[in-house]
């Protein structure tokens, strides 16, 4: 929803604020970048500036624009504007346009922000001379309700330019991708690890996918929902130069299900973070990223999640640690890893029947075979880059 005339897109940041002013400097540099990746990819048309506290996009495509960068991490929120000077005269003319475009019924605001002192107004001089443009503008009895109005009308007042808006599209907030360092995620295109994934990127990591092909226990098609997720993951930082990776893990898995019956799924993921940890190495990542959630799975109480952890030298980060499955699948529609997530992986053909839920490490690591870490190793240098 814009006003008439809209040629710019005003782009707010969040966390940005609280950084020193070198480091804002560069991580708002950073999300310019990546802004300009997203319009790129999606083939909108504009040009990006930092402009008083703000990234302001000038385009000819402004909801194109507007969803672009509602995409980033570390957009808080972006608004479809008009810019006009900031003139009296042009500010209440926008505003009255803006009425007679979008408000039809109900009640009112208008909120004015100034954001440079010297100008000849402040701002409930704005407020109320726009609103009184409001009531000017349109054929019926306005309402004004300044705390909890049907529609409200910004004016955004700079020194030169005014952005007038009548709605905030809100984005991820966090951080730009790219202003922390890479991490490995390890992607079994499920309904967490995507999330887990798209958690990272919000926070400013770049990440490396991990796929292991798990050969005769994987699911139908399950790599290609993998590829999806990760494509759809793309979407969001399409500058990032991470690769993902394809790991040959069928026969480790074999073996494992062969030789073991009690504990197989904790030696399995005792593996699995070992091949992470060998890719994240090689790529300078970091840590790892998991999509493990404590109890929602036998190898994921808390108790076995320290089992698991042990296996690497690395951090590894669970960013949905005490989520709810309900709340992560939300997620997942959110940001449109869902559909590519509902086929069956086919691990539960993997996990014994009688799964250990609170482990003894000594126990685990006494049961796993001796060279577990050099079939990860092996499988590690195998992996199949995809660009």
């Amino acid at each position: 929803m814009h006003p008439p005339g809209a040629d710019a897109v005003v782009v707010r940041f969040g966390e940005l604020y609280t950084k020193s002013d070198a480091v804002r400097e560069r991580m708002t540099a950073r999300l310019v970048e990546n802004i300009e990746a997203i319009l790129a990819d999606r083939g909108v048309e504009g040009t990006v500036d930092a402009h008083a506290g703000r990234l302001v996009i000038r385009t000819p495509e402004p909801e194109a624009a507007t969803d672009a960068a509602a995409t980033a991490p570390g957009v808080v929120s972006a608004s479809p504007a008009v810019s006009v000077p900031s003139e009296r005269g042009a500010i209440e003319e926008a505003i009255a346009n803006a009425a007679r475009e979008h408000y039809h019924e109900g009640s009112f605001a208008v909120e004015a922000n100034r954001g440079d002192r010297s100008l000849p107004f402040t701002s409930e001089d704005v407020g109320e001379f726009g609103g009184a443009a409001v009531f000017a503008a349109v054929d019926f009895e306005p309402t004004v309700d300044l705390d909890d109005p049907d529609l409200t009308i910004h004016a955004d007042c700079r020194h030169e330019e005014t952005f007038v808006f009548v709605e905030r599209r809100a984005g991820p907030g966090g951080l730009p991708v790219g202003s922390q360092a890479p991490v490995v995620v390890l992607l079994s295109g499920g309904i967490d690890s995507p999330v887990a994934a798209f958690e990272a990127l919000r926070r400013g990591s770049p990440v490396v996918p991990v796929y292991l092909d798990l050969g005769d226990y994987g699911g139908p098609d399950h790599r290609a929902r993998a590829v999806e997720s990760v494509q759809t993951l793309r979407e969001y930082a399409p500058n990032a130069e991470q690769p993902a990776f394809v790991v040959p893990a069928g026969d480790s898995v074999a073996e494992i299900a062969d030789t073991l019956e009690q504990g197989r799924m904790l030696v399995f993921r005792r593996y699995m973070f070992r091949v992470a940890e060998e890719i994240a190495e090689r790529e300078g990542c970091a840590g790892i990223v998991a999509g493990e959630v404590i109890g929602q799975k036998s190898s994921q109480t808390a108790a076995n999640l320290g089992v698991t952890s042990a296996a690497t030298t690395l951090p590894v980060h669970r960013p949905l640690l005490t989520e709810d499955k309900t709340d992560v699948m939300e997620q997942a529609r959110e940001i449109g890893t869902f559909a590519d997530a509902t086929i069956p992986a086919g691990c539960n053909r993997f996990a014994p029947d009688r799964p250990a839920t609170s482990a003894d490490r000594e126990r685990i690591e006494a049961q796993e075979p001796d060279d577990l870490f050099e079939w990860a190793a092996t499988d590690a240098a195998a992996a199949e880059r995809l660009d």
